[in-house]
């Protein structure tokens, strides 16, 4: 038996510090996921709370043996998915005040551009790009937490890339 495997019927059976220990590490990397998704660093936290309490709630149906990362991610995941659905996330979303401009060695510039370019991507492009370079998970963990298939999420990064690239040539950042 995994130690995962052991905390999850632990928490299952209601011990709090079991669940804790499965969840915890995950929440600030998850935080960080649905700030990426969202753009907004408060919105992320009610995500990653709310999915906190649905993976508490859904134990169950995590299955024995089962890696708890991409599980709880996929959780996060569609927990953004429903916030943008709402009607009131289009009404209150405000632009983003314009970076100012400086010098192309500026790394906050640099920043402001790669955040821009990611911007331009889809939702399920930019997911995809932070949980595998951002966050470094393999391929199989990105299929799953995007509930495709490992060859899907592949040619999704590879795609990704290639739209990405050229904002970023474009604005200069790349070298």
């Amino acid at each position: 038996m995994t130690s995962e495997t052991g905390l999850a019927l632990r928490a299952r059976r209601g011990d709090a510090d079991a669940f804790d220990a499965l969840i915890g590490p995950w929440i600030e990397p998850a935080w960080r996921f649905a700030a990426a998704i969202l753009r907004d660093p408060d919105e992320a936290r009610d995500v990653v709370q709310e999915a906190a309490l649905k993976a508490f709630r859904k134990l169950d149906q995590l299955r024995d043996g089962s890696a708890v990362r991409p599980w709880f991610f996929a959780i996060v995941s569609n927990q953004c998915h429903s916030l943008r659905r709402t009607h009131w996330w289009n009404v209150v979303r405000m632009a983003e005040p314009d970076a100012l401009s400086g010098g192309p060695e500026d790394v906050a510039v640099r920043s402001l551009d790669l955040r821009h370019a990611l911007a331009k991507l889809g939702r399920e492009d930019r997911k995809a790009l932070y949980l595998f370079y951002y966050l470094d998970l393999p391929q199989e963990e990105v299929a799953q937490i995007m509930g495709t298939s490992t060859g899907a999420a592949k040619v999704r990064l590879h795609r990704a890339v290639r739209r990405l690239r050229p904002a970023l040539e474009a604005e200069g950042t790349t070298p």
